[in-house]
């Protein structure tokens, strides 16, 4: 299965705080559900922990390439919490099917 990706800065934008972050997302179309599904981490930093403390996980994550509503969650041991979302990406995404000229 091929899928979509973006590594970069990002902006995680919260309470009308933003945070500059390091995120790494990656994404495929889903046939199952028929919706596109994205997930990924956010590099682990001071302030992406203070998010994650004060309890501001919902966010919106805002790439060169677009922007999502999501929410920090699941924390690794290396202090990078999770992100996911299905619809939009915050990434561009691919649009033609392999296999299928174009």
């Amino acid at each position: 299965m091929d899928e979509d990706g973006y590594t970069g800065p990002a902006e995680l934008i919260s309470e009308g705080r933003s945070v500059a972050a390091q995120v790494r997302l990656a994404g495929h179309f889903d046939p199952i559900s028929g919706r596109y599904s994205w997930y990924g981490r956010v590099s682990a930093s001071p302030e992406v922990s203070e998010l994650v403390a004060t309890g501001r996980r919902p966010v919106l994550l805002r790439t060169p390439q677009g922007e999502a509503e999501t929410r920090l969650s699941d924390v690794d041991p290396w202090g990078r919490p999770r992100v996911d979302g299905f619809g939009a990406a915050p990434f561009a995404v691919t649009t033609t099917v392999p296999g299928e000229g174009g």
